[in-house]
């Protein structure tokens, strides 16, 4: 982080500074236990602990302000404000106002962290990146990203999640992205958001926030984005599979060695041949591809970027056991990206199965969304069906014959022995409160 004042802190967020404005910090942290010299700790009430109770901790740790809605019992500078959380949102506003690089911001309901991935792997190829890592996409973890970035990064790729009207708006001000990219619209959030028109209104709120002379990616195969014409005079850049500015053919799947494929802008062709499986990987690289020619690189450093890609944590993970390969993809789920896993099983080779679960936030329609989800497995031919969880009782009714219903992940487990048989390809997928990497362990 570069150096700043509690001065420009105190200002950046409208707090009551109590100590000597000169001091100068170097990383402002929320996790106690990351508190060290010349840090801030930003003192969350959260619902298992409240953080004013590590202030002094920190302290002790070399920590040099905190900021908090209380005076502290401990003997350091701090900064008095009405809300710790809105405080940050302040602080990350200027902190990223230091930066003349290149933003780019990415939404939408599936994908967002595989083409954050896809994006950075091209980028890295000219450019020092700074990127969201983990899950830090929201309104916490996106100011903590913005924390991070350093003197030397050259372009920043932030990853934007939402789950309701505001909160995308209150992100791109923090960011402003100068380039911003949506993926694809699907059935998430649909509790606070309401179809996927609520979710295209709640998603094209980064434009907001978009720069001027800003650019707009966008997935042409989706079938709400390509509704989007223009924002502010700006005309969007479309990717996808189709007559697109940014398009693929001869596309190839190789099952678990991934995909080939030629991807084509203008005069540029880029035969490529994509590490991951899944035909959906390919409008990630389009996406890539776009962003890297916007910033200048080459064919062949784009090429060289997407097959270096890797997959990261419970995202279409292979494992390779003695008795089945597993296809660990519990990191989240809704309909959309579990009928992309669904597809993507579907056009491997042996007996195919699948281990679904809750899919939540899904509102009023949730059990018919189930069921469709159910119904579509049987369509694109999956073999053996396992439902877990209280609401995916109707996926196991929309699969009909061939499927198993358990209501819990112990019950699942205990059986999963029983209904497998060696040579399988197992597709895990669920919500991630269904803590579905149990699932994953016991099959490993």
């Amino acid at each position: 982080m570069k150096p700043i004042t509690l001065k420009e802190v105190a200002q950046a967020c409208g707090g009551e500074l109590h100590g000597d404005p000169d001091i100068k910090i170097t990383s402002i942290v929320t996790d106690s236990r990351k508190a060290g010299k010349d840090s801030l700790f930003a003192a969350i009430r959260g619902a298992r602990a409240d953080g004013h109770r590590f202030i002094p901790a920190v302290a002790g740790q070399g920590a040099v302000c905190a900021l908090c809605e209380e005076a502290p019992a401990a003997d350091i500078a701090y900064i008095l404000v009405d809300s710790t959380l809105i405080a940050l949102k302040g602080i990350a506003e200027y902190y990223r106002s230091l930066f003349t690089i290149p933003f780019i911001g990415i939404t939408g309901s599936v994908g967002k962290t595989s083409t954050k991935e896809f994006i950075s792997a091209v980028l890295a190829q000219k450019y020092n990146v700074h990127k969201t890592s983990g899950n830090f996409n929201n309104e916490l973890g996106v100011p903590i990203t913005l924390f991070g970035l350093e003197e030397s990064h050259e372009v920043a790729v932030i990853e934007m999640g939402i789950s309701g009207f505001g909160e995308m708006t209150r992100l791109a001000k923090m960011v402003r992205p100068d380039i911003s990219v949506i993926t694809n619209i699907g059935y998430c959030h649909l509790e606070n958001l309401g179809d996927r028109d609520g979710v295209l209104r709640a998603k094209t709120e980064m434009f907001t926030y978009l720069k001027d002379d800003g650019t707009i990616i966008l997935c042409h195969d989706d079938d709400k984005l390509r509704t989007m014409t223009d924002y502010r005079g700006i005309q969007p850049i479309f990717y996808g599979t189709g007559n697109d500015e940014f398009r693929a053919e001869n596309i190839v799947e190789k099952g678990l060695d991934g995909i080939s494929c030629t991807l084509i802008n203008k005069d540029t062709k880029i035969d490529v041949t994509i590490p991951t499986m899944g035909r959906h990987n390919v409008l990630n690289a389009l996406c890539a591809m776009a962003v890297g020619t916007k910033l200048g690189l080459t064919a062949a450093e784009i090429k060289h970027g997407l097959e270096s890609f890797q997959n990261v944590g419970s995202r279409n993970r292979i494992i390779k056991t003695e008795a089945y390969t597993i296809i660990d993809d519990c990191y989240n789920a809704n309909p959309t990206s579990t009928k992309v896993g669904l597809d993507t099983l579907s056009r491997l080779d042996g007996r195919k199965v699948a281990v679904l679960g809750d899919m939540k936030e899904l509102g009023t329609d949730e059990r018919k969304l189930h069921r469709e989800v159910g119904a579509y497995a049987k369509t694109v031919g999956i073999d053996l069906l396992i439902a877990v969880g209280p609401l995916s009782e109707a996926t196991a009714e929309g699969f009909g014959d061939g499927a198993y219903y358990f209501a819990d992940v112990d019950g699942c487990i205990d059986k999963l022995g029983e209904l497998l048989q060696n040579g399988d390809t197992v597709l895990v997928k669920a919500s991630h409160s269904m803590q579905f990497e149990r699932i994953v362990e016991a099959l490993s």
